[in-house]
């Protein structure tokens, strides 16, 4: 039972640490809610442009509260989704639901939430995922 509710902590404990990260650097701190937005849609834009292994081997590098979010409404018979660099920095914008209200720089908090997520990753799989993406998308991707 304690080990399981140190599972938990630990989750919580990465994930509050990266949600604070991308709120700091976008400048978000009186609106957390805008960096789990972010965090939200960049991955899900992230994981519907993938092929589905790739897709699988990122969610399997994401603490566990993340990973439920990154997973959330996922269709893998859809994907992966062709989309140009143009077409997936579109579809985060049209999916940020702060869009409007939030002064944002998109391809800055594309930038952030990518780092701040691949600095918890093997650099190995952050490679691999790279690797499955047009050279365009992938150059989104820091490392």
């Amino acid at each position: 039972m304690a080990e399981n509710i140190a599972a938990i902590n630990t989750t919580v404990e990465k994930t509050n640490r990266i949600l604070a990260e991308i709120e700091r650097e976008m400048g978000w701190q009186e609106r957390p809610d805008q960096a789990l937005s972010a965090l939200r849609v960049v991955l899900h834009t992230l994981r519907d442009r993938l092929p589905v292994n790739e897709a699988a081997n990122l969610g399997a590098q994401l603490p566990e509260l993340i990973r439920g979010v990154y997973y959330e409404g996922w269709e893998p018979s859809r994907v992966p989704v062709k989309m140009s660099r143009e077409e997936f920095l579109e579809a985060i914008r049209r999916r940020f639901i702060y869009a409007r209200e939030a002064e944002f720089d998109l391809e800055q908090m594309v930038n952030v939430v990518l780092e701040t997520v691949t600095l918890h990753m093997d650099h190995g799989e952050v490679e691999k995922i790279k690797a499955s993406l047009p050279k365009a998308i992938a150059a989104l991707i820091p490392g």
